[in-house]
């Protein structure tokens, strides 16, 4: 029995040293991608866990980063008053078109005070269809993150841990950048 219990220990420790290598090898894989216009992709050396945020939802329902586990997730933070966050916006929003569903979700995060009803306003004008409203009127998350200015786009792997970041806007739907969101889904 004691025999049995230690290899059933040291089955899960290698699991997890399996899992762990894994996913830094698929952050590794991602460098090569950055190319284009998501050239200035800071791939992370190793997958490291995203900061613990939270904002709200279109109807005001409270959400955080664990609601979207199991989930590839490009977390865009932008603002209506941030000139390239509002070129980029329909990149996004056609990336999201293209390549949303069950693996993966373009979740733009508006860090606006101006309130939820403005910034959703602001995205029906400039034509957002695919992308589904998320704010967080008290800005902390972005400071949470670490983002040094707008727009930041953040790779988060279906465990909720960032995989790289771009700071400043990109064709999201590009080339290029679909096959680096490609590459971190079938990666998981």
């Amino acid at each position: 029995m004691v025999l049995r219990l230690r290899f059933c220990t040291f089955g899960l420790f290698s699991a997890a040293i399996g899992l762990f290598l894994a996913t830094a090898a698929a952050a590794a894989d991602l460098k090569p991608l950055a190319t284009g216009t998501v050239a200035e992709f800071k791939a992370a050396e190793a997958p490291k866990e995203a900061a613990a945020i939270a904002f709200q939802d279109g109807a005001g329902k409270a959400l955080d980063l664990g609601a979207f586990r199991g989930k590839v997730v490009l977390l865009n933070l932008w603002a209506t008053w941030c000139a390239p966050c509002i070129t980029e916006m329909p990149a996004l929003d056609r990336l999201q078109g293209v390549l949303g569903g069950k693996d993966f979700e373009v979740l733009a995060l508006s860090l606006d005070r101006v309130g939820a009803e403005k910034a959703k306003a602001f995205l029906d004008r400039i034509g957002i269809r695919n992308l589904s409203f998320y704010i967080d009127a008290t800005m902390k998350a972005g400071r949470a993150l670490g983002a040094q200015g707008l727009p930041v786009s953040i790779l988060i792997d279906r465990q909720g841990r960032e995989l790289g970041r771009l700071t400043g806007p990109a064709e999201w739907d590009a080339p290029e950048a679909q096959a680096l969101i490609k590459a971190a889904i079938a990666a998981q």
